[in-house]
């Protein structure tokens, strides 16, 4: 059986990651695994633990920094801790299933380290979207939301350093785009059998 792809989003809160690879997991069913990334942070409204991501003390989670259990772990905005966890992601691609991570920059440049085989996508948004998306999810307070428009400003000069840039201008043409590398990277893990 061969590895299932490792593909791997990033770009700045607020780009629609997390929608497009909720339609991506949806386009592909049991072939596609969205990895559950494990967080310092509470949980918000209506985040479920082990759905949304695994809410864990920074106790447990310095444990398994410790054990070597992450591909890749960042201090986020400089206070609550993410990561990716090796059991979320090896065990699915050996059976053939990909996986689907959604990280910042930081964490995608570790994982360019840890997973040279994965395939990295930048999502990005037309000027002006990232703002009005930040506030109309109504999530964040008003210094979050300048915080995260600082960090979106070093984050998109990361950009060039990914395999593909997504523009989600259209919701319906950057999943089609998004659902489109996925396939070529099942072809390509295909291939290499």
């Amino acid at each position: 059986m061969s590895l299932g792809p490792l593909i791997i989003v990033s770009g700045p809160a607020g780009s629609g990651k997390s929608t497009l690879i909720q339609m991506a997991v949806q386009a592909f069913g049991t072939r596609l695994r969205h990895s559950v990334s494990a967080t310092t942070r509470e949980p918000r409204t209506g985040e479920v633990d082990g759905v949304h991501y695994h809410f864990w003390t920074p106790e447990r989670f310095e444990t398994e920094v410790a054990a070597g259990e992450f591909l890749e772990h960042a201090t986020v905005f400089g206070k609550h801790r993410y990561g990716t966890l090796r059991s979320e992601v090896e065990r699915y691609r050996q059976q053939g299933i990909g996986v689907i991570l959604d990280i910042d920059v930081q964490g995608a440049g570790q994982l360019r380290r840890t997973c040279p085989d994965g395939y990295f996508v930048f999502l990005d948004t037309p000027p002006g979207a990232y703002e009005r998306r930040l506030r109309e999810r109504g999530t964040d307070s008003e210094e979050a939301i300048r915080r995260r428009l600082a960090e979106a400003r070093v984050e998109l000069a990361r950009a060039p350093d990914f395999d593909r840039r997504i523009v989600n201008d259209d919701l319906g043409r950057a999943a089609a785009e998004l659902c489109q590398v996925i396939r070529d990277r099942f072809e390509d893990t295909q291939q290499r059998r």
